[in-house]
């Protein structure tokens, strides 16, 4: 399943995007962008993951105060 998702980003961004397109290391902006997300997303994963455990260690130990 896809979803659309629209947002704005820099010109500068986008033209160095359509560089990299236009090199070959993508073949549209589409599956450069969700290469990158997933990329992003995976890279942060971790971290993400210790966050919530963090926090689920203070819930336990203070409560919802």
């Amino acid at each position: 399943m896809m979803s659309t998702v629209s947002t704005e980003i820099p010109e500068r961004l986008l033209q160095q995007a359509q560089v990299l397109v236009q090199s070959g290391w993508a073949n549209n902006i589409q599956e450069l962008m969700v290469e990158s997300l997933r990329r992003y997303v995976e890279s942060h994963q971790d971290a993400l993951t210790e966050q919530f455990i963090r926090d689920d260690v203070v819930w336990g130990i203070h409560g919802n105060d």
